[in-house]
């Protein structure tokens, strides 16, 4: 019989925490906000009487108010602590996505979006700092990893079920995000606030957003900075894989659909062995390094793209350094401050959404400049390849200057 441990290292009995568990049955919603639709949104055109064009405001209106929600919801988390913010943010999430399946309209739709990316910025941030409040130093990245490992489940599985739903009813898909409602109740029933542990006792004045932002140094922002890197290596990954397949290499959908699940499974794995990693080297630059450049090399080879199985490698290793880098950038920023935790961990969350919100814009414009040079199929490429140099210079850079590299401990320079 497989034990944790062996699955997950020595610190795999975090998995015996009842408010770990919950916050890993929160953490099944979060992922669901983009995931759930992007395969739908060509049958979307329909319903909604949009072009194909449009219909990705779906996914833009849901993730464009968190990078401003993001950083004061950090703040009332840290003044108020975790339980009301997870369970407001479950409330609106789920009541909001689950009312785009009761409108035609798309102006409305866009607004339900809106309002669902809001209560979004009220759980991952919220669910990664509550993590950090629970469970420190090696074990703290175990949680981390397992955590993240719950998100790529998420999206391998659910993704599938809005496939198959649609094909009944359009409407059937976003009734899924309900699920969030019975979670929040569980959550406010058995939850143990887990701000109330990790506050000093002598803390008489709660932190405010300016102490935040006074708060912030060139090394702690560079690693914010560099956090951000992932997600937009991610993001231009499972939006432009699609098309090197289909117009590039001539492949099917299907292909396509292949590529993501591997980078999923990849990621859900490297996510699941992340405290096995931060035991085995002396400091957190090390794995954050590698696995930060081996997204990078990823990224190029689906640039390249001179083949299907190179494409294939290429997504395992934007999947693996996926799931290694945003665990560990997590469990690093949640150990620089304890009275600041939440805060910190929500401005890396919102750069993060900033990544995943413009580098589509990003890489499509250069798409249309770059195409009565080199062609589409030469554009595509390009783009893509030049984002894979100048973010992983970028991160480089940011981690050079972070300090990770000269402290053995998880904190940030002065901090350690």
């Amino acid at each position: 019989m497989v034990s944790l441990a062996s699955l997950f290292g020595r610190d795999a009995s975090v998995l015996y925490n009842r408010s770990f568990q919950l916050l890993l049955l929160t953490n099944l919603t979060p992922p669901l906000g983009v995931a759930l639709i992007s395969p739908l949104l060509n049958t979307l055109t329909g319903p909604f009487a949009v072009s194909g064009a449009k219909i990705g405001l779906l996914v833009t209106a849901f993730s464009a108010p968190s990078i401003v929600s993001i950083p004061l919801v950090g703040s009332l988390a840290d003044r108020y602590g975790r339980k009301p913010v997870l369970v407001t943010g479950l409330l609106v999430f789920g009541v909001a996505g689950a009312a785009v399946g009761l409108t035609t309209d798309f102006h409305t739709a866009l607004v339900f979006r809106f309002v669902q990316g809001i209560g979004f910025a009220g759980l991952t941030p919220v669910i990664v700092t509550s993590t950090g409040d629970l469970f420190q130093d090696s074990a703290e990245a175990t949680a981390q990893g397992i955590r993240f490992a719950t998100s790529g489940v998420t999206m391998m599985v659910f993704p599938l079920v809005a496939g198959a739903l649609v094909a009944i009813a359009w409407q059937l898909p976003f009734f899924l995000y309900g699920i969030s409602i019975p979670i929040a109740l569980v959550l406010l029933l058995f939850l143990d606030e887990p701000h109330t542990r990790a506050a000093s006792k002598d803390t008489t004045e709660q932190p405010n957003f300016r102490d935040l932002i006074a708060y912030l140094d060139t090394q702690i922002t560079a690693l914010l900075i560099a956090r951000a890197v992932p997600n937009a290596f991610y993001t231009a990954f499972l939006t432009y894989n699609s098309l090197v397949i289909v117009r590039v290499l001539d492949g099917s959908p299907g292909q396509a659909g292949l590529l993501v699940a591997t980078a999923s499974l990849a990621h859900t794995v490297a996510a699941t062995q992340s405290g096995r990693m931060t035991a085995y080297f002396s400091t957190r630059f090390q794995p954050l390094l590698g696995a930060t450049l081996g997204m990078s090399v990823g990224l190029l080879f689906v640039g390249v793209a001179p083949s299907y199985p190179v494409v294939v490698l290429g997504s395992a290793l934007v999947g693996f350094g996926f799931g290694t880098t945003l665990s560990l950038y997590r469990s690093v920023i949640t150990s620089i401050s304890e009275t600041l935790r939440a805060g910190l961990v929500s401005i890396g969350s919102a750069l993060g959404r900033v990544g995943s919100t413009f580098t589509p814009v990003l890489i499509g414009g250069g798409i249309s400049r770059l195409s009565p040079l080199v062609g589409t199929t030469g554009a595509i490429k390009t783009a893509i390849v030049l984002l894979s140099i100048v973010g992983g210079t970028i991160a480089l850079v940011c981690l050079l200057v972070s300090d990770l590299h000269g402290h053995s401990h998880c904190h940030v320079g002065k901090y350690s």
